[in-house]
């Protein structure tokens, strides 16, 4: 006979194996080690439906950090002194 172990692996076979109250508890450790480490129990924004609103107010924190792409694309700038591969001069937003 096939064990749990061997269909699924170790680690699903324990959480099988445990009765649906263990579940729960295991799961609410879960839940407070994301919490704890910022997650959030709010939505995504789900951007392609017609009721989004960009405007409403949200208990996210505002992105203070620039995105990588923006980061990379001052770095280029400086050094190659604001100037693309062709010479011409870059007038990205990332640079304001």
């Amino acid at each position: 006979m096939i064990s749990a172990e061997q269909l699924v692996g170790e680690e699903l076979a324990e959480w099988y194996s445990l009765t649906p109250q263990e579940r729960w508890r295991e799961s609410a450790k879960l839940w407070e080690v994301f919490l704890s480490l910022g997650g959030s129990l709010d939505p995504e924004p789900d951007t392609q439906s017609p009721f989004f609103d960009p405007g409403a107010p949200s208990s996210r924190p505002v992105d203070v950090l620039p995105s990588a792409r923006e980061l990379w694309m001052k770095e280029r700038a400086m050094r190659t002194g604001g100037r693309s591969k062709q010479g011409k001069q870059n007038y990205s937003k990332s640079q304001k």
